[in-house]
């Protein structure tokens, strides 16, 4: 319980210092970019531990399968909540209470600040993927605090 705490908040200090230490490239996007790649970094680092003693995918959708229970499970103590997709390279990951967005607020009153704290999971998924063989995009999109959902791309050969 301790190690989620001490999580929680290494990503909102992540977060915190790598937005103030350039505030106004928040809008050029600098910042998010740098937030990006180290959850790439991350991702991909994490996902090649996770999966050394198991046997190789078969196609992209157990890929995503294994995303979704496995690795979500490995960071976030829980799976996502709903994975959909349109068979043509297109996944949705839904999480009904996404952890970082949780100990920010469950209103509309930190909407605008959401996308920040989604950039390092951007990240870590679309760094996952590319330790597994798959390339993308990887969106997150907030509706309503603390659920989001994260559309990954798949960019075909």
């Amino acid at each position: 319980m301790a190690d989620d705490a001490l999580f929680d908040f290494l990503h909102m200090e992540i977060v915190s210092q790598v937005t103030k230490s350039d505030p106004g490239s928040l809008q050029d996007g600098v910042t998010m970019s740098k937030l990006e790649q180290i959850g790439y970094s991350t991702g991909y680092r994490f996902i090649e531990r996770l999966t050394k003693d198991l046997s190789r995918f078969k196609d992209e959708l157990e890929v995503m399968k294994a995303i979704c229970k496995d690795f979500w499970s490995a960071v976030f103590k829980k799976q996502v909540d709903n994975l959909r997709t349109n068979h043509q390279g297109v996944y949705v990951l839904q999480d009904n209470k996404f952890r970082f967005l949780a100990s920010i607020s469950n209103s509309r009153q930190y909407l605008e600040l959401a996308p920040k704290y989604l950039v390092f999971t951007c990240g870590l998924l679309r760094g996952a993927l590319a330790s597994l063989g798959l390339t993308c995009i990887v969106t997150a999109e907030v509706t309503t605090m603390p659920a989001c959902k994260f559309q990954v791309h798949l960019q075909r050969a």
